[in-house]
């Protein structure tokens, strides 16, 4: 089994630069393709920023310029690197992780979500 634990998130001041992290923790996988998402009050969940396992990104567009996603595979993280925030940026974020493991007889691809973490951006 696989979890994740999220960190990073609190209270930001507009223009504030936090990084979210993600944690993988288990035994004999690899991590694919990654994503943050995040999720406003009275709102659906977004896609912010996803990393697929070959190095391509796609951000959402009002993040454009100042979110960054990245990985560090030696330690099952990804992350979340955010600057210039904004009011509207306020939301839980989730990290999501498609995780590839062996099964035998194959690998098996498996998505996880992390637990959310809130990050409030006011004065």
């Amino acid at each position: 089994q696989v979890q994740l634990v999220e960190s990073g998130g609190g209270l930001v001041q507009p223009g504030g630069s936090p990084r979210l992290s993600c944690v993988a923790s288990g035994r004999g996988f690899s991590i694919e393709d990654m994503g943050w998402y995040r999720q406003a009050p009275g709102k659906q969940r977004e896609l912010v920023a996803y990393m697929i396992s070959g190095g391509s990104t796609r951000y959402e567009e009002s993040v454009k310029g100042r979110f960054t996603i990245s990985r560090d595979n030696a330690k099952n993280s990804v992350y979340l690197q955010m600057s210039s925030l904004k009011p509207e940026d306020t939301a839980v974020y989730y990290c999501n992780v498609v995780i590839s493991r062996f099964e035998f007889p194959r690998f098996v691809k498996n998505t996880y979500w992390g637990q959310g973490t809130q990050v409030t951006v006011s004065s």
